[in-house]
């Protein structure tokens, strides 16, 4: 289990856009489609990764709690499924059902748009504004598996919050920690 920090784009980036199938729904998506009146999140997930599985249940709990205020989700996997089989879009599928992933979860297959978001790892979230401006990135919060901190969803929780209730987003903002996207 490698520990690969987020990259940490620059704050006040737009969004780069995408055009992506979905592997939970019959549709291609692109970031309009997913963005939300007063924001949108776009995370870096993968099935295997032990850091994303040990924070799935609060990743669906932030959607579910967040997307009735206007914060538009999508999650997104670029990992390479030839040597990753365990990341193909049908066992992405499968995964998105296990989970009660009720939001997309897209396929990155060439692995441009983790390129244009400069993704590292899974899980690697991307918080932007409504006018589509980057405002965070960084760590759900300081849970990692086997550490014994409960995950709890803070650091993004207050940065939607942010958001959500124009607030200050509190810095610094800590990279996410999780496994390497596994490039082709």
């Amino acid at each position: 289990m490698a520990n690969t920090p987020s990259n940490m784009l620059p704050l006040g980036s737009i969004a780069p856009d995408f055009s992506l199938k979905a592997t939970n729904f019959d549709d291609s998506y692109s970031f309009s489609d997913i963005k939300g009146e007063k924001g949108t999140l776009v995370m870096f997930i993968c099935n295997h990764c032990p850091f994303v599985i040990h924070v799935i249940d609060e990743i669906v709990m932030i959607a579910n709690d967040y997307r009735v205020q206007g914060i538009g989700m999508v999650a997104i996997s670029s990992n390479d499924p030839v040597k990753y089989p365990q990341d193909a879009p049908d066992q992405m599928t499968e995964f998105a059902f296990k989970n009660d992933i009720d939001f997309p979860y897209l396929f990155d297959e060439t692995q441009e748009v983790a390129k244009a978001y400069d993704a590292a790892c899974t899980p690697d979230f991307y918080l932007f504004d409504s006018r589509n401006r980057l405002v965070y990135r960084g760590q759900l919060d300081d849970s990692r598996p086997g550490n014994n901190i409960p995950v709890s969803g803070s650091d993004l929780r207050n940065a939607i919050d942010g958001v959500l209730y124009n607030r200050n987003i509190p810095e610094p903002q800590k990279p996410s920690i999780g496994c390497n996207i596994k490039w082709r």
